[in-house]
């Protein structure tokens, strides 16, 4: 990654992470315009029952399009359904395919909770990016995810 300084933190649901986790699910869709760059690094956090980062992946390539046509090219990858595409869709005037590659599976995912205890922790409705001292204070969260972000982002191991 050429900025790294800025990670993005994707909510997902648990379905939805193991299946990135597990490289079944290969596009993210989301509802609005994403602008991340190949590259950047993608924390995922499972939303309830979960709660907790549970992995990373990286950004491959980011198709912002209308959402037949981000369905058409990549409906095979995104382990969802046609009603259940269209049911998130409705409404949406543009949508964004995220293509997600070397996904890595924490062995202990860091919970909402320890996040918390580390610092204010806001997870994100959809997403949102994440700075070098946000990343510091996940990375302090946990060791597992501090060694994976080590090497993803460089050195960001707490002072």
């Amino acid at each position: 990654m050429k900025d790294p300084e800025r990670a993005m933190l994707l909510s997902v649901h648990p379905r939805f992470a193991n299946a990135i986790l597990a490289g079944s699910k290969t596009v993210e869709v989301r509802r609005q315009r994403v602008a991340a760059p190949p590259g950047t690094p993608v924390l995922l956090y499972a939303t309830a029952p979960t709660m907790a980062v549970v992995g990373m992946a990286r950004i491959a390539a980011v198709h912002v399009a209308s959402p037949r046509e981000v369905w058409s090219t990549h409906r095979a990858q995104t382990g969802i359904t046609r009603r259940e595409y269209d049911t998130y869709m409705t409404g949406a005037t543009r949508a964004s395919g995220l293509t997600l590659e070397d996904p890595i599976s924490f062995e202990e995912p860091v919970t909402l909770s320890a996040l918390r205890a580390a610092g204010t922790f806001h997870p994100p409705q959809s997403y949102r990016y994440m700075k070098s001292d946000e990343l510091r204070q996940v990375a302090a969260a946990g060791p597992v995810v501090s060694s994976a972000l080590r090497e993803v982002l460089g050195d960001l191991a707490p002072a």
